[in-house]
């Protein structure tokens, strides 16, 4: 089966992962897009147990306020480099952990990890934390966070 850039480019979208990760995926996959993108988040996840080691000199500090002003929560999260924290894609991805951190009232950084995601229950915020190491090819760390309410 020939894959064609409209399925490459809607599964590039999808996962963030390199063109080459994706055409790799969709070959391996006969052209079947819910198998690439499995395949897709298998490969991002082992790409993050590579680059666990390597050191986080960099990141942002993201606050979140709900709509009703009453919660909030601010999240260190470490990446390698400041190309990276200045990636918007990035940043989005701190501010989804701090609005996280705001619903959830997570104890430590254990529990946080292990919890599901609020905007997608069937991902952990482990599983977003490594999907988001192999998206970037840096080492990504969730650091302290703290969480207000009135």
């Amino acid at each position: 089966m020939e894959i064609t850039a409209q399925q490459v480019k809607m599964l590039r979208e999808k996962t963030g992962a390199g063109i080459a990760d994706v055409k790799k995926a969709l070959e391996e996959s006969g052209g079947d897009a819910n198998k690439a993108c499995e395949l897709i988040e298998q490969k991002l996840g082992s790409a993050a147990m590579k680059k666990a080691t390597r050191a986080t000199g960099a990141g942002v500090v993201e606050a979140y306020i709900h709509s009703n002003g009453r919660v909030g929560a601010l999240v260190e999260i470490f990446c390698e480099t400041d190309f990276v924290a200045r990636n918007p894609t990035f940043k989005q991805f701190a501010h989804d952990i701090a609005l996280h951190i705001a619903a959830m009232d997570p104890a430590d950084a254990e529990i946080l990890r292990g919890q599901p995601f609020v905007k997608d229950p069937g991902k952990t915020i482990g599983d977003l934390l490594s999907e988001s190491i192999g998206k970037f090819g840096e080492n990504m760390k969730i650091g302290r966070f703290a969480r207000f309410e009135l």
